[in-house]
């Protein structure tokens, strides 16, 4: 696998939109959020968005963040993205954490997950965070074992807001 977290140009546009187009059509949650607040069909809106995001001044009650896409060099395929806040508030200590993470439907089950997390932790470490919180939803042990794979010891359960049990991990790097 030959994996690389890459920021988004207007030269992915194409991979990123039929990304997309794919979790959409399954209607189920994409994850990470910050890869579907924006509208990709107005793609030079999106990567404005992503260019704020990581250069632009913090919004109040948010966090410095930045957002990557997984592509797949040899495959020359986007598989995921995974969202990174550089620091916790009140609400991502509770619910959140440093990293959100997804991959699309058809690539799962591959190892995608676990290189992109071990990549975002590479990044963690550039920036100087040291000690990252990780949820997930309890019923999703996919993503429980690639945190783990990736250093992750189990914390905490809680009740989410609507209603979700998810599991709170913590990675040092």
């Amino acid at each position: 696998m030959n994996l690389r977290l890459i920021r988004p140009t207007k030269e992915h546009r194409e991979m990123i939109v039929d990304m997309m187009l794919e979790w959409s059509a399954t209607g189920e949650r994409i994850i990470p959020g910050a890869i579907k607040f924006h509208d990709y069909c107005d793609f030079e809106g999106y990567l404005e968005h992503f260019r704020l995001e990581a250069e632009g001044p913090v919004p109040e009650g948010k966090v410095k963040s930045t957002t990557f896409f997984a592509y797949d060099i040899d495959r020359k395929r986007m598989v995921g993205a995974v969202s990174i806040r550089h620091e916790l508030n009140a609400e991502l200590l509770h619910s959140g954490g440093h990293i959100g993470d997804g991959i699309r439907p058809s690539e799962r089950n591959k190892g995608y997950a676990t290189e992109m997390i071990r990549l975002a932790l590479d990044f963690c470490r550039e920036i100087g965070v040291s000690r990252i919180l990780m949820t997930c939803d309890e019923a999703n042990k996919a993503s429980a074992r690639t945190i783990q794979k990736n250093g992750g010891t189990f914390d905490s359960s809680f009740i989410n807001e609507v209603g979700v049990v998810e599991e709170r991990y913590w990675i040092e790097v």
